[in-house]
């Protein structure tokens, strides 16, 4: 392989699906070997390891965590280094989402979105930093351009992906000089699942908050993700791929 990440591993939480399948298949492109965290989506899991490992023999390895289960994150970082004795790349991409609406905020609503968004990545980053430092490795956090503009009726989803804005900075400072901490933060890329969210009239609405005129592909996410992988003089910064949305709200 003679990609810019070739012979290094990444991690990625929440990689089975969506944005985060997109973003194994962007850096497994780029001559990285993939650790490929899910927790339920097993069947998405094992396509996109034979898909990868079809593509380049031995290059993807899965390791199944339920990332608020005590001791689940120290042995990602176990998994990643059983399989390729090495880590580079660490993607917090893994995320809970759906409405809290004040008044019906309730405490394992908060532990879930907090947990997912903000805990899980910091405690993966700390467990990962010994491994990454001797890589001069980097981490790149999943945020969402709703950190800093909040959406109506998601209450703690928006402040769960503040405090994690707020933590890549934070870490960019406290594992600088050898890892580098940057974040990517999605606009309208893959609608949610939710029937709130299946309005056409609403889903042109707000498309047309874009400068774009238009929804991003998981693609445009997975290639600011192998840019931060590789940008070796950037750090503590945050790159909205959102069309344009957050300049024009």
């Amino acid at each position: 392989m003679n990609g810019a990440l070739a012979g290094k591993t990444a991690l990625v939480t929440g990689g089975a699906r969506r944005v985060g399948a997109a973003i194994c298949r962007q850096l497994h492109a780029a001559g990285a070997n993939v650790v490929l965290h899910y927790h339920r989506s097993i069947d998405d899991a094992q396509a996109l390891q034979q898909e990868l490992n079809r593509r380049r023999a031995d290059s993807a390895v899965l390791a199944r965590a339920d990332l608020l289960a005590p001791g689940a994150l120290p042995q990602l970082v176990k998994d990643a280094l059983a399989a390729y004795a090495r880590l580079d790349v660490l993607v917090n991409n893994a995320s809970s989402f759906y409405p809290t609406p004040v008044g019906e905020v309730s405490e394992q609503a908060w532990d879930d979105l907090v947990g997912t968004n903000m805990k899980a990545p910091l405690f993966l980053s700390q467990a990962a930093a010994p491994e990454l430092r001797k890589s001069q490795g980097c981490i790149i956090n999943i945020i969402d351009i709703h950190a800093e503009l909040p959406m109506k009726n998601h209450l703690v989803y928006n402040a769960a992906k503040g405090g994690l804005l707020a933590l890549t900075r934070a870490l960019a400072r406290d594992l600088g000089p050898q890892v580098r901490v940057n974040g990517v933060s999605p606009g309208t890329i893959i609608w949610p699942d939710g029937p709130e969210w299946q309005n056409d009239i609403e889903r042109q609405r707000i498309v047309n908050q874009t400068v774009l005129k238009r929804s991003g592909e998981p693609a445009d996410i997975a290639g600011a993700v192998e840019f931060l992988a590789s940008a070796s003089y950037v750090t503590g910064q945050i790159i909205a791929v959102d069309g344009g949305r957050s300049i024009a709200l």
